[in-house]
C-alpha cells in the first residue's frame, strides 16, 4: 500500500511543476529520499514537498527524469488502477472511431475496416513510459521505463480484462526501449497467448505487422491519417515514397490511383515487407517498384521526375545535443526533393524528432525551398492522429510534424 512506499522529498520550491500536473520530476529537484532500503530503478515511490505535503506517486528511474508520475492522488497502484486507466484509454479510442468500428448500418464497409490503432500513448493517456498498439486480435506492449517493465504482468492481466474477447495474444516488445544501463536482459516474447497471424487492417488495407523484429511495435501507427491524405492526392501521379519502411504510404497511393509508385528504404528487410504488403493488396500490379538503397544517394542519382514525393525519415535528433545536425539533415533532404519534384508537384514532408519543434522544422523546409529557388505553398499542416493524444500538461508529447506543400 502507499504507506509502505519509499519517499522522494523535493527541494523547496521545486513542486511548482507538479502543481501544473506536469508528469515528470527531474533529478535536480530532489532533496533526499526516505525509506527502509535504498531506491531501486523501477520502484513505485511517493513524492512529497519539502514541508511533507503529498504531491504524487510515480516510478523512480535513473537519469535526468527521475520520476514519471502515475497519479496526483493518494491511491494504491494495483490491478484496479491499471484497469481504470486502460478502460479510459479504450473509451477515447471508441470516441474517436478507431476501436470497435461500426457504421450506422452495422459493420463498416470493407474500405473503412480498421483494427490497427494505438490504445495507450504514454503521458497522453496518463501512463508515462507505456505504449500499447493493437493489431487485430494482438496487443503489442512496449515499456520505455523500468517501472512499467516491473509492472508488465499486472498491466497485461488488466489489459485482458478491459479488452475481453477482442484479444487473443499480448506480445511484449521492449528489448530496445528499456534503459540499457538497467541491465534487465529483457527479451521480446508473448506475455499471454500466441499467434502466427501477423496481418491486420487499416482503413480496409491489409498489412503484415513485424512485431517480432520490426521498428517501434512493428508498424508506424501514427501516420494513418496522413496516409489517407496521400491517397487523396495520388490519382494519376508518379509517387516516390522515401524511407518507406513497410510501405504504408505506398499502398495507400496505389489505392488512390497513382500512375506508378516507387518505394525506397536502406533496409532490405523493409523492402521485403513492402513487397509482401503490395502482394496482399495489389497482387501482380506492375505500377509498384521497390529499391533497397540509401535515400540521399537515390535522390541524388534519380532520373525519374516525380509529381508526389513523401519524405518520412527516422528521427534525425533523438536528443537536443543532435538538434543542429538534424536541422541540417532536414534542410538537405528537402532541398533535394524541391530540386527534383515536377512543377505542380505535391511534397509530403515529416519530422518525428521530438527535439525539433514545429517552428524549427518549418524553418528547415523554408530554407530548403529557398535554396532550390522554388515557389511553394503550404496546403496542410500535419500532426499525430487522435489515438496519439497529447496531455495538455505535457506539451512534449507532440512529436510528429508534417507539411503538405504545392511546388510550382
Amino acid at each position: 500500500m502507499n504507506n509502505e512506499l519509499k519517499k522522494i522529498i523535493l527541494r523547496k520550491g521545486k513542486e511548482e511543476s507538479l502543481g501544473r500536473f506536469h508528469p515528470w520530476i527531474f533529478s535536480g529537484a530532489i532533496h533526499h529520499t526516505e525509506g527502509p532500503a535504498a531506491l531501486e530503478e523501477g520502484d513505485t515511490v511517493e513524492v512529497l514537498a519539502s514541508d511533507g505535503r503529498f504531491l504524487a506517486i510515480g516510478h523512480w528511474q535513473v537519469g535526468s527524469i527521475a520520476v514519471r508520475v502515475l497519479t496526483f492522488k493518494h491511491q494504491p497502484i494495483n490491478r484496479a488502477f491499471w484497469q481504470k486507466r486502460l478502460s479510459a484509454a479504450l473509451d477515447v479510442r471508441k470516441t474517436i472511431g478507431v476501436a470497435d468500428q461500426e457504421s450506422s448500418c452495422g459493420k463498416s464497409p470493407a474500405d473503412k475496416r480498421n483494427d490497427i490503432y494505438r490504445l495507450v500513448h504514454g503521458e497522453g493517456d496518463n501512463l508515462p513510459g507505456l505504449v500499447i498498439d493493437i493489431y487485430g486480435p494482438t496487443a503489442v506492449m512496449q515499456a520505455h521505463s523500468v517501472g512499467m517493465h516491473v509492472c508488465r504482468e499486472e498491466i497485461a492481466a488488466a489489459l485482458r480484462e478491459v479488452m475481453g474477447d477482442r484479444l487473443r495474444a499480448i506480445y511484449y516488445k521492449s528489448e530496445t526501449t528499456l534503459p540499457f544501463k538497467a541491465q534487465l536482459g529483457q527479451e521480446n516474447a508473448f506475455l499471454w497467448g500466441e499467434t502466427a497471424n501477423d496481418i491486420a487492417r487499416e482503413n480496409g488495407l491489409a498489412f503484415h505487422i513485424d512485431w517480432l523484429k520490426g521498428q517501434k511495435t512493428g508498424f508506424f501507427v501514427d501516420q494513418r491519417d496522413n496516409r489517407s491524405l496521400v491517397e487523396q492526392y495520388a490519382r494519376g501521379r508518379n509517387v516516390l515514397n522515401m524511407f518507406c519502411y513497410t510501405g504504408g504510404f505506398s499502398v495507400y497511393a496505389m489505392r488512390g490511383g497513382a500512375r506508378l509508385v516507387h518505394s525506397v528504404d536502406s533496409s532490405a528487410k523493409a523492402i521485403e515487407l513492402v513487397e509482401a504488403n503490395m502482394e496482399l493488396n495489389f497482387p501482380g500490379d506492375t505500377r509498384h517498384k521497390a529499391y533497397a538503397e540509401d535515400a540521399f544517394r537515390f535522390m541524388e542519382q534519380m532520373q525519374e521526375k516525380y509529381s508526389l514525393i513523401i519524405l518520412d525519415p527516422p528521427a534525425f535528433a533523438k536528443h537536443k545535443d543532435a538538434l543542429r545536425n538534424a536541422l541540417r539533415g532536414y534542410t538537405k533532404l528537402n532541398a533535394k526533393a524541391f530540386e527534383k519534384i515536377q512543377p505542380g508537384g505535391i511534397l509530403f514532408t515529416f519530422s518525428c524528432s521530438q527535439a525539433v519543434n514545429k517552428d524549427q522544422f518549418r524553418m528547415a523546409v523554408f530554407t530548403a525551398a529557398a535554396m532550390a529557388k522554388r515557389k511553394v505553398r503550404i496546403l496542410h499542416q500535419l500532426h499525430q492522429p487522435a489515438d496519439h493524444p497529447v496531455n495538455i500538461y505535457h506539451p512534449e508529447g507532440e512529436y510528429l510534424k508534417g507539411l503538405v506543400l504545392y511546388v510550382e
